[in-house]
């Protein structure tokens, strides 16, 4: 992002944690060069980056840390109205938890 956001949304973005994921960028300069090279080193069918020491996988867990991004408290979703959340979570998991709370699914 460049400059602030909408001041509309500033209040939610606090709200779910994220108000310091607007801010990355603003401290750091772009390297056009280096972002064309990690592209150019990028193998899609692998989903890694072939450099000269080896290959490099980025997962979810590094992409959290270089973020700062919270993983403890409940997920961020789009609004969902539904009655009947046994059939959601059926058609997305393929099965019926018994720590399936309404809209929620309790992590360790």
């Amino acid at each position: 992002m460049f400059g602030s956001p909408s001041p509309l949304i500033e209040n939610y973005l606090r709200e779910g944690s994220f108000w310091h994921v607007t801010t990355i960028g603003w401290w750091c300069k772009l390297d056009p060069k280096r972002i064309s090279t990690l592209i150019e080193r990028w193998r899609t069918k692998t989903h890694t980056f072939h450099l000269s020491c080896g290959e490099c996988t980025i997962i979810l867990e590094d992409v959290q840390l270089q973020l700062e991004l919270p993983v403890d408290g409940s997920a961020l979703t789009e609004s969902v109205q539904f009655a009947n959340w046994g059939v959601v979570w059926y058609d997305l998991l393929g099965a019926i938890l018994d720590n399936i709370y309404g809209g929620q699914i309790e992590m360790g």
